[in-house]
């Protein structure tokens, strides 16, 4: 599709007259008894004529009256800035001061009349500006339209009371090769234009980060980005690149919430990144179940003020666009086709929020109804739905910050009562759409700006579009702005998820959908909009999974930012006196570690605690296709043993429980997403097996803690070089590196 799509754009814009020529040909013009207007037509979606308008050429010649004049006259009727202006343009024709026009307000219009002048395409701008000063022609050129946009936006300003245009033509029509002086990081995002070899250097690049800034109020963490620093490239305005009424609104917010020094807040701190569309990997951030509110609570707003901002700036671009268009196609004229109208993509959703759960989904969702200004959502649709959806089914408490849910089982941690005490549902998807003065939740996918969906919400859509052919998934294809919340939650539920969601992104849709071809952005057209699109992705732990999407998906042109963290290690966090054996085994690469980790558990271990009358053996395993493998293994060597992963029964694992604490099983598998999911509390546990360390680091002292104190207890930890990641958060950053590089292969931690 993408093919004839391109195919119908014409391959080259047409040239506008240089803004200074065309200021001085309508000087001279004012000079001559001649007002001939010469108006370049080009192509235009809008436009219908007939054959004989085809055949007369490229050129329309006007006698008497110039079109521009009349048409100033006709909207000056129902416009007070476009009155102004056509008086305005009649006194300068005249050679009259403003005070000479005040005492003779009624003096008439003088007669304009003359001879008719062509002007051939194709001749260079010279030519036409010396033809224009003898015959006194006036080019209906950039000049005259920049003039006639800033007096249609002046009409606009004046007609909409809740209208916070910044007042230039940064955001309206630009002839091209005329830029505007200063352009929001929005407007000079999307309107770069990649160039093949660009493209190919993306697909290919090996990225290079080239400068550091510490993370805010972080002593152990720092930012690292590619290219130039994002400290030189902050806004000059003092909204860093919002539109007003939402800096107005989040900075009262602020305040009202307690905030004094926004401009050096982590609200602020964070939006400056994802305001310059970065890619950005944030693998640090403490949520709000692990007391940390405040700093998520932080992050949050920035991304949703970012997402605001790109969802307001979009629709306010097209609205702007039509309605320069509607006024010059009825009144018969066409301005010069350019890039200057290219402001959408296929389709209209521009941000997906991808979130592991309907609770979690329920405090994005209210605080973004929160952040978006009073003018804006005089109404909110279907809330009572959203609630009974999302929360409890009360909208009582829409307006507080703090929805996380109370304690309900006070046997378990207090970060487990925070993160699943609410609804748990992880099957989910709801667009999103802002209309002039309401919000609109559950809006079909095609007409949504924002898009928030859990992972197997959007895989579902995925999985039916390929079965079912009346489906599709084409509201994907143009996401600009992509944010993963939690992802190391995402993570404990099925990262592979992620994985599908962003390889369908961005990809040439199967149908229309009535969008207007002519004003898709070049780049959409050519497949490149994967180069376009910011991919933010938050969360507390960093997985290899999440680093691999982040290295090999996204490829944002204006490069990447990820957080380095150095860690202190949890052993302080172990009550117990206990022996921590951590035993290195060699794995010649990432491919074979898994099968490195298993022969030497096979070989090393298991003859250990094989044949060992003791019981009370657990065997702590981190990924679920390990814990298949040593299940099968334990199976064919007729060993003593119990299971609790993520798939057994809840009778079985009571049984399981019992099982192991009386002593009827030696051996008990465990998993991280079992322990993760429910958080038990496994008692008769006397020797403590870590065939691979947990992904989370606040696990590993609550395994090890399991331990009953005793003489006899022991703890085990295998790892090879490629668990930098996870090693480097239970024992330290510096002590891991020691350990990976070691001649030794054993350590001991008492």
């Amino acid at each position: 599709m993408g093919k004839s799509l391109a195919e119908k754009r014409p391959l080259k814009p047409h040239k506008s007259p240089d803004k200074a020529r065309a200021r001085k040909r309508l000087k001279k013009s004012k000079q001559g008894s001649v007002d001939d207007i010469v108006v370049d037509r080009s192509p235009c979606p809008a436009e219908s004529g007939d054959a004989s308008d085809e055949a007369a050429g490229e050129v329309r010649v006007c006698k008497g009256p110039s079109e521009y004049d009349s048409l100033l006259r006709k909207l000056g009727s129902g416009s007070e800035a476009l009155a102004d202006l056509y008086k305005r343009r009649k006194r300068e024709e005249e050679g009259k001061s403003d005070s000479e026009e005040e005492e003779n307000d009624d003096s008439e219009s003088h007669d304009v009349s003359g001879e008719e002048s062509d002007v051939e395409e194709g001749v260079d701008d010279e030519a036409n500006s010396n033809d224009d000063m003898e015959s006194g022609s006036q080019v209906l050129g950039e000049a005259d339209i920049e003039e006639l946009n800033e007096a249609v936006e002046s009409e606009k300003e004046g007609e909409s009371s809740d209208s916070d245009q910044e007042g230039d033509l940064k955001d309206g029509y630009r002839a091209s090769g005329n830029a505007p002086r200063s352009m929001s990081s929005f407007h000079a995002h999307l309107e770069h234009n990649l160039s093949t070899v660009d493209v190919d250097d993306l697909t290919n690049r090996k990225w290079k980060f080239q400068w550091e800034f510490p993370v805010f109020e972080s002593s152990t963490s720092k930012w690292k980005g590619t290219g130039g620093s994002f400290l030189n490239k902050f806004d000059d305005d003092s909204c860093y690149g919002l539109k007003p009424k939402l800096y107005k609104h989040w900075l009262d917010m602020y305040k009202k919430s307690g905030g004094n020094e926004f401009h050096s807040s982590r609200q602020k701190h964070f939006f400056a990144l994802c305001s310059k569309y970065y890619d950005i990997l944030h693998s640090n951030k403490r949520p709000f179940y692990l007391k940390g509110h405040e700093e998520d609570l932080s992050i949050m707003d920035a991304y949703i003020m970012h997402s605001l901002n790109h969802v307001f700036r979009t629709r306010d671009l097209v609205k702007r666009n039509e309605a320069k268009l509607a006024k010059l196609n009825e009144n018969n004229i066409v301005v010069p086709n350019d890039d200057g109208f290219l402001d959408r993509g296929f389709t209209r959703p521009k941000v997906l929020i991808l979130l592991p759960l309907a609770s979690i989904a329920l405090r994005v969702v209210n605080r973004l109804i929160q952040l978006t200004p009073p003018s804006y959502k005089t109404n909110v649709e279907h809330i009572d739905r959203f609630y009974k959806d999302f929360g409890g089914g009360d909208a009582e408490d829409s307006d507080t910050n703090d929805d996380i849910p109370k304690p309900q089982r006070p046997s378990k941690p207090s970060d487990f009562q925070a993160l699943f005490g609410g609804n748990n549902e992880d099957h989910f998807m709801m667009g999103i759409k802002f209309t002039r003065r309401s919000i609109k939740l559950y809006s079909d996918f095609y007409s949504s700006d924002v898009i928030v969906a859990s992972p197997i919400g959007v895989m579902t859509k995925i999985g039916a579009a390929k079965y079912e052919k009346d489906k599709d998934v084409d509201f994907l294809s143009s996401i600009e702005v992509l944010v993963v919340d939690h992802a190391d939650l995402i993570s404990m539920q099925s990262w592979s998820h992620v994985n599908t969601v962003v390889e369908q992104l961005n990809k040439i849709p199967s149908k229309s959908h009535g969008t207007d071809v002519m004003r898709i952005r070049q780049w959409y057209l050519d497949g490149h909009a994967r180069f376009y699109r910011q991919t933010i992705l938050l969360g507390y732990v960093l997985t290899p999974d999440i680093n691999a999407l982040f290295n090999r998906h996204c490829l944002n042109y204006q490069g990447k930012v990820k957080s380095v963290t150095e860690f202190k290690g949890v052993l302080p966090k172990v009550l117990l006196q206990v022996r921590q054996i951590y035993e290195r085994f060699d794995a010649s690469s990432i491919i074979d570690a898994d099968d490195a980790r298993f022969d030497y558990f096979v070989q090393k271990v298991f003859p250990k605690i094989k044949d060992s009358l003791q019981g009370g053996t657990m065997l702590f395993i981190s990924s679920y296709f390990e814990f298949v493998r040593v299940r099968n293994f334990l199976k064919s060597q007729e060993a003593s043993f119990c299971l609790l992963g993520e798939y057994t029964k809840q009778s079985d694992i009571s049984r399981a429980r019992i099982w192991f604490f009386e002593g009827t099983r030696k051996m008990m598998l465990y998993t991280e997403r079992v322990h993760f999911f429910r958080r038990y509390k496994i008692r008769g546990v006397k020797n403590l097996i870590i065939y691979s360390l947990p992904e989370r680091k606040e696990f590993y002292p609550e395994i090890v803690n399991m331990l009953e104190d005793s003489d006899n207890m022991t703890c085990t930890a295998l790892f090879s070089r490629f668990d930098q990641l996870r090693l480097e958060k239970i024992v330290g950053t510096k002590p891991s590196k020691r350990m990976i590089s070691s001649d030794k292969s054993v350590f001991v931690f008492c």
